[in-house]
């Protein structure tokens, strides 16, 4: 069995949309379908634009998902998938390319997220930090006995845990987590604390938008990242989807589950199809992965 696998914010690269845009003109269709909805040409941007005008706010989220749901609708046939997630924002990107969601609800749910995400941002200072080389449930322990917030965020692969949270919180948790003998403990260069109660103002938000988006059963089931298990009622994968922007990335645990339901090799779909392959083979270097 094969699972398709969708990366999230951070997988945008220059130039990622030109071949795609030139190769095929059902590519061309959907990326000038995606500048109408958004109100600007989100298609220039993925050819022409700088690293910088990728990291827009507006830019970056639309961006990844639509370079991975485009070059899955144009794999066409050889897209078939016995489960399909994605990480964090991958997951719009994985319903909607499974069928649950369509091409325009997906985008304009995903645009809404990135602006939802950088108004709780500007809401009050807040930042995440990779922590390398120590177990899960140490981090989980120190996180938890810090008095400013700070919480467990993304569950990326065994030894690689990302935790979200105040400045102070964060600090905090850095030394705490050296002295404790992780071999890295750094800050990350990002807008806020996703994956924290930092983000319940977007979630709030996004919540009213996922409540009205249309979300049916997809092809095959989807693990999301909430509890990292495989689902196919709508009605559960939207709670899901609303209770992700403040819940961490079951990642690790999803790689896992994956593995234990029968999974036999991995496609990564977008990005530059490494980001996820690099966390697979943390948990099984023999497993087989492609990009698509």
């Amino acid at each position: 069995m094969v699972a398709y696998i969708f990366p999230g914010q951070g997988a945008q690269f220059e130039g990622m949309a030109l071949e795609l845009y030139e190769s095929s003109a059902e590519a061309k269709r959907l990326f000038e379908l995606a500048n109408d909805i958004l109100g600007f040409r989100i298609s220039d941007i993925m050819i022409n634009g700088s690293a910088d005008d990728l990291t827009q706010t507006k830019v970056t989220q639309p961006a990844v998902f639509l370079h991975s749901v485009i070059k899955a609708i144009l794999a066409k046939d050889k897209f078939q998938p016995n489960f399909v997630a994605g990480h964090s924002l991958g997951e719009f990107s994985a319903l909607t390319a499974s069928g649950a969601l369509s091409f325009e609800d997906g985008l304009r749910l995903v645009s809404k997220r990135a602006i939802a995400m950088q108004k709780a941002c500007e809401m009050e200072p807040s930042t995440m930090a990779a922590i390398l080389g120590l177990e899960d449930e140490e981090v989980e322990k120190i996180c938890f006995g810090i008095d400013a917030l700070v919480v467990p965020a993304n569950y990326n692969c065994p030894g690689q845990l990302v935790i979200s949270g105040s400045i102070e919180g964060i600090n905090e948790a850095i030394n705490k987590c050296t002295e404790a003998g992780a071999k890295r403990a750094l800050v990350l260069s990002v807008g806020g604390a996703f994956h924290s109660p930092f983000m319940e103002p977007a979630r709030e938000e996004l919540a009213i938008a996922i409540e009205e988006a249309s979300i049916v059963q997809p092809t095959c089931p989807i693990f999301q990242n909430v509890d990292g298990l495989p689902q196919l009622n709508p009605a559960i994968i939207k709670e899901n989807l609303i209770k992700q922007l403040t819940a961490p990335v079951k990642w690790t645990q999803t790689m896992h589950n994956m593995l234990a339901n029968g999974v036999e090799s991995f496609v990564e779909v977008g990005g530059n199809g490494k980001v996820l392959t690099g966390l697979i083979k943390k948990v099984d270097r023999k497993i087989p992965c492609e990009a698509l």
